[in-house]
């Protein structure tokens, strides 16, 4: 039987994900990050009591799946109500890397 993870565990993940970062990434990781809290998310969230968001970045959220185990992002339009529910087994790293990386990009244009 499922049962979300806690938040000393969701704690370990993000800690390993921290680990892997580094320099730019590292410092864009530091100014999106919050203290981890659940939101709500229509299709599959309402079971665990929500899904652990750990970031906000303009009107985007990195969350954790914890039924496929894995960080994902979402857009949001209302705080606390995540939007798409996404379902990547990613580490926070590959996330935080992905995101900075468009932002980099975009910035460029």
């Amino acid at each position: 039987m499922w049962t979300p993870i806690s938040l000393t565990e969701l704690k370990e993940w993000i800690s390993r994900g921290e680990s892997k970062l580094d320099d730019e990434p590292l410092n864009f990781w530091n100014l999106i990050k919050i203290a981890p809290q659940k939101w709500k998310e229509k299709e599959y969230g309402d079971e665990g009591g929500g899904f652990w968001v750990v970031a906000v970045f303009g009107n985007t959220v990195v969350f954790y799946n914890d039924i496929e185990d894995g960080f994902n992002t979402s857009p949001y339009t209302a705080y606390g109500q995540i939007s798409e529910y996404a379902s990547e087994q990613a580490e926070l790293d590959w996330i935080v890397e992905r995101l900075y990386n468009s932002l980099k990009r975009n910035a460029q244009l």
